[in-house]
């Protein structure tokens, strides 16, 4: 029962969360400005990206072995990472354009297994941009610089309403273009 009465007390009250149209954010100069933002400074999109991640218990099996399905999650939150260093809300780009990224494919090589507690670097390179999707390559390590996994990731932009490809807007990443 301690643990109900923590989470209670910690439970946000009804309607204590703004909806977006409560931020206010004023009319959009362009139709990206609505889901991008300043990119990260010296931030390139062709340039190396590495997101770090720890291993938790959550990433487990019993033996504190990480779970083959919890690599994914770690290679989405780097790509996720990549597009927000490129300055793209997710949200407010789905909002705005009623487009999302899905993987369409993916490629995986477990080369060594990560353990609980290791400190991990997540990488993610622009291999190829097609006009409806970008290949990723993507590799996660130890600090020390092991190789644990590498990957290779292909994500379609697609219509929600439709659930079929669309091009990805030219202005989405300023310094990537397409190359078919």
């Amino acid at each position: 029962m301690l643990l109900r009465s923590i989470d209670e007390e910690h439970r946000p009250q009804a309607g204590s969360y703004k909806s977006r149209d409560d931020l206010n954010l004023g009319p959009p100069t362009s139709m990206l400005s609505r889901f991008t933002a300043k990119p990260r400074a010296s931030m390139s999109p062709t340039a190396p990206f590495a997101w770090p991640v720890r291993v938790y218990w959550e990433d487990t099996d019993a033996g504190g072995v990480v779970y083959h399905a919890s690599y994914l999650r770690f290679l989405e939150r780097a790509r996720t990472e990549w597009l927000r260093a490129q300055g793209v809300d997710q949200s407010a780009f789905r909002e705005a354009t009623g487009l999302a990224f899905m993987v369409r494919a993916m490629e995986l090589d477990f080369l060594r297994p990560a353990l609980l507690d290791d400190e991990l670097s997540v990488t993610v390179a622009v291999k190829a941009w097609r006009s409806a999707s970008i290949l990723f390559d993507q590799a996660i390590g130890r600090a020390d610089g092991t190789e644990l996994v590498r990957a290779q990731v292909r994500v379609a932009c697609v219509d929600l309403n439709r659930m079929r490809p669309a091009p990805i807007p030219a202005d989405l990443t300023p310094g990537l273009a397409p190359k078919t």
